[in-house]
């Protein structure tokens, strides 16, 4: 990966395929590894992919006390323009769903379509993962045991059909032993996450946005994906039975072909 000067900070990103420019916005401890080859792979065949570690995450910039979704979407906006792409396709995952937002709010500029996965957007009729989900994943990761911190984001983040394909764990194992999120860094993304509120400005969004969601995410139940697309004028909305909070991972072919086909009408 290389570093790009992004106002006061570097961001360590990564580009690869062909097309129009795509740039893909990762989730909370999740860092550009975490797409998964399989899901890139398919992503690649319609566009020049760009991935990024946020700030604090990887060789990019360590974070300060703390960071607000707001900041990181600035850093989103100087990657883009830093960049040369002018705009852009956006994919936003979870808090990278949550980032893409803010970016497509304060820049619309910058943003030529939106495809927010399995986020959220705060205020009246949203809801956050089940205290009981919080718990079990704050006490795996204050555990001192990183397998087993990983083993319970895993297990949170996908169906539970998907959590007992080992093979896919291992994948999931390996990816995250190439580049750890320090568990401070971790917690700063969740309260930047638990303060996220675009509720009340979504109906001002005006790129072409599409939803995807899952019925089994644990993280950001389903309800919060459909809430998103009441709000956002003109949106297309995606429910994937019986997946989970990553459905890029669960169904990696079907998310690539729904963000191709949402790019491709906007073209």
């Amino acid at each position: 990966m290389t570093l790009a000067a992004v106002g006061e900070i570097e961001l360590d990103y990564e580009r690869s395929g062909s097309g129009p420019a795509l740039l893909a916005i990762m989730g909370m401890s999740g860092t550009a590894l975490s797409w998964g080859e399989p899901f890139l792979e398919r992503l690649r065949e319609h566009h020049e992919v760009i991935v990024y570690d946020h700030r604090g995450v990887g060789a990019s910039t360590p974070l300060g006390p703390s960071i607000t979704i707001a900041q990181l979407a600035e850093d989103a906006a100087g990657l883009i323009e830093a960049l040369e792409l002018g705009p852009v396709d956006v994919l936003g995952i979870s808090m990278g769903g949550m980032i893409a937002q803010e970016l497509a709010l304060a820049h619309p500029d910058l943003v030529r379509t939106l495809t927010l996965g399995c986020t959220y957007c705060g205020g009246a009729g949203s809801s956050l993962g089940s205290p009981e989900v919080l718990q079990r994943l704050t006490e795996a990761m204050m555990s001192g045991d990183r397998e087993r911190a990983l083993r319970a984001g895993w297990e949170a983040n996908v169906s539970p059909a998907y959590a007992a394909d080992e093979a896919a764990w291992s994948y999931f194992l390996e990816l995250a032993g190439r580049r750890a999120v320090a568990v401070p860094v971790v917690f700063a993304q969740m309260q930047a996450c638990m303060a996220h509120d675009t509720h009340d400005r979504l109906p001002g969004l005006a790129a072409p946005t599409l939803v995807i969601h899952g019925t089994e995410d644990q993280m950001l139940p389903v309800a919060n994906g459909r809430l998103i697309a009441e709000l956002v004028p003109g949106s297309e909305l995606e429910i994937l039975d019986g997946v989970g909070h990553l459905f890029f991972w669960e169904q990696a072919e079907r998310s690539a072909a729904l963000i191709a086909a949402h790019t491709a009408v906007a073209a």
